[in-house]
């Protein structure tokens, strides 16, 4: 299927008709996606339905046939200038490195770009600050918690500057305090740092509160919604059937 663009934004990213099959299988069939500037487009699906196979496939790591096509240099939808959209996945293991303290494990990016050391320094202060790790800056990555881990290696992402940030189901795992404020800075941090992302997530709950726009990926094949009211009416999504069931325990303990 496919399906247009935001009116009020240029796609970031375009993908049409992908498909892949893995050992005889088709993992996903003809999906068709864009991403304007500033969304966050959640998907979900069960276990095994393809959503990490699509975002593999967005980032350019697997092979399928269709196309994925970031903004080219001249779209207005790629803010950084590049010669395309430049596009990075961020999974649930939080890969970072082992001998670098928290502090040069967010600054890594910058560096490598060659950006001056005093801006390094103001850039990382910042993200350190914006997700409370100035306490833990100087440690390194065994000595943190779960959360602490997933707060650093979404700000190393931060400042590598990526124009889309392909989420693999980053935050699964974690209690569920830590969640939603890894939620929170995620929502509000995308836009400070003009980022657009595909979200992915088995979670209801974590789909309404991070994404802007919602899709649901079933037999290899991707519906859209273009917000959180039509995505939450569809009966096939199951927000319905979550809402209710809730208002029914309450009931019950009224």
């Amino acid at each position: 299927m496919t399906e247009s663009a935001g009116m009020n934004n240029l796609p970031i990213l375009t993908a049409d008709s992908i498909s892949v099959q893995l050992a005889g299988r088709s993992i996903l069939k003809d999906v068709s996606l864009t991403l304007s500037t500033g969304e966050i487009l959640v998907i979900m699906g069960a276990s095994g339905c393809g959503k990490t196979t699509l975002l593999r496939c967005l980032a350019g790591e697997l092979t399928h046939s269709g196309t994925v096509q970031p903004a080219p240099k001249s779209t207005p939808g790629n803010a950084r200038g590049n010669n395309s959209a430049t596009t990075l996945l961020m999974q649930q293991q939080p890969l970072l490195f082992e001998h670098l303290t928290v502090f040069d494990n967010i600054a890594f990016s910058p560096r490598m770009r060659s950006v001056s050391p005093a801006e390094v320094t103001a850039r990382t202060a910042h993200v350190l600050d914006i997700l409370e790790l100035q306490d833990v800056a100087t440690q390194y990555p065994q000595e943190l918690s779960g959360g602490q881990k997933q707060r650093c290696a979404f700000g190393r992402a931060l400042l590598a500057e990526p124009s889309i940030l392909l989420m693999d189901e980053p935050f699964s795992g974690l209690d569920n305090d830590v969640r939603m404020r890894l939620q929170q800075f995620f929502r509000e941090l995308c836009p400070e740092f003009g980022i657009s992302s595909v979200f992915v997530t088995h979670d209801l709950r974590e789909a309404l509160i991070v994404g802007t726009r919602f899709g649901l990926l079933r037999d290899g094949q991707l519906q859209l919604w273009p917000n959180a009211a039509s995505f939450a009416a569809a009966p096939e999504t199951g927000v319905r059937r979550e809402i209710d069931f809730w208002q029914n325990m309450k009931s019950i303990s009224d």
